[in-house]
């Protein structure tokens, strides 16, 4: 690894990490650590890629954690009254945040979210020497008025990133960037679920099927699941012992899903509605799953595939930007809201070796959507930045 040429003439480029979103449940630093993990593993990542990376986060706690050669230093911010913590405290960069990022005299900062941007304009105020990359997390573009406003706060910003350049076109279409601004490609996070024995995963949360096909995600329009259903369906002709598992958190659809599968005498047999698992569990139903099914029409990132690759279980998704970034040719990807091309692929992947699409799966997560390998992708964006000023 080559050695990095830092603007201050340290050995190492010093990085903040760092977000004006204060959580809204006002968890612990320790405990929001652990429910947050992309927090804590994209910044580890950089410090094994060679950056110095210190976390610097808005909070209800004065606290500072080491952990996994990180930093992460959560500032008491004021509190905002009428429950809504999160959104408002990021209409400003608190002065508290700016005194303890000025204290660790960074090289460049990297803010996580594009939501907040008269905050993030205020923070490029306060370090004007100090080049901003701003990473974008599922936000959309805005408009009318709006457009103006971000226009002119993301003036100073250095570089913006997205899982996939495609996400930033609506952006650049409602001119909320400058024409000359620089987007990279660099994923949001990652997971640290690892495979395992299928067999084994089975048993431990009950379920089966031949293939196996498991479903996650908000039972909503944008996942699709009566698109998911249809196309789950035709499949069973051609897969008779297939079953169908689905976890699932809001659930806006939930009578119409169960209102579909009653309709239908196969769907009542294989599809079993699973609801709400904890988190950690859910690692389990990846592994036992011999494929993970999905209809979005539109995603930030799509943590449940990376997580899918990341216990070897092949994705047969929809064919939108971050899934193709995503899968590759791990996986199948097929015309959003065509439930006829999805049932192909069931029929189809169905039919190649398990443990051949497992190991490629998972190939593909540690070389192109691990931690690590966002690490390195946002060193060489770091670089790439402090070179061109």
């Amino acid at each position: 690894m080559t050695q990095l040429r830092t603007p201050s003439g340290r050995d190492r480029l010093r990085v903040v990490h760092l977000s004006f979103h204060r959580d809204v449940e006002e968890r612990p630093p320790a405990q929001l650590l652990e429910d947050w993990p992309t927090l804590l593993g994209v910044a580890s990542a950089l410090v094994r890629a060679g950056v110095e990376t210190t976390i610097v986060q808005p909070s209800s706690h004065d606290q500072s954690i080491k952990r996994d050669g990180v930093t992460a230093q959560f500032v008491q911010t004021a509190q905002v009254s009428g429950g809504r913590v999160g959104r408002a405290s990021g209409l400003h960069a608190s002065p508290r945040l700016l005194e303890r990022i000025a204290s660790l005299e960074p090289d460049l900062l990297h803010v996580n979210g594009l939501q907040h941007p008269l905050a993030i304009h205020r923070l490029a105020a306060a370090f004007a020497r100090t080049p901003v990359v701003v990473q974008d997390h599922a936000s959309t573009a805005p408009r009318g008025l709006r457009r103006a406003v971000w226009r002119w706060a993301t003036a100073p910003v250095a570089a913006v990133t997205f899982t996939v350049k495609e996400q930033a076109i609506p952006f650049r279409a409602s001119h909320a960037f400058r024409r000359s601004m620089p987007v990279f490609e660099v994923l949001e996070g990652s997971s640290h679920f690892s495979p395992g024995d299928p067999d084994e995963a089975r048993r431990a949360v009950g379920i089966h099927g031949d293939p196996c096909l498991l479903w996650t995600g908000h039972l909503d329009a944008n996942k699709d699941p009566l698109m998911m259903l249809d196309a789950f369906e035709r499949a069973v002709a051609g897969l008779p012992h297939a079953r169908l598992w689905c976890c699932f958190g809001k659930a806006p659809l939930l009578q119409e899903v169960r209102a579909r599968i009653d309709r239908s005498s196969l769907l009542s047999e294989k599809v079993t509605l699973v609801g709400r698992r904890p988190h950690a569990e859910m690692e389990l139903y990846y592994r036992a799953a011999d494929f993970f099914v999905q209809g979005s029409h539109h995603e930030g990132c799509g943590y449940s595939i990376i997580e899918a690759l990341a216990c070897g279980t092949p994705p047969l998704v929809t064919d939108i930007p971050s899934s193709r970034r995503l899968v590759g040719d791990a996986g199948s990807l097929t015309p959003v809201g065509d439930a006829a091309a999805l049932s192909d692929a069931m029929v189809a992947w169905a039919r190649r070796d398990r443990a051949t699409m497992r190991a490629y799966a998972r190939g593909r997560f540690e070389r192109e959507l691990s931690f690590d390998a966002i690490g390195s992708s946002l060193r060489s964006v770091y670089e790439t930045v402090l070179s061109s000023r």
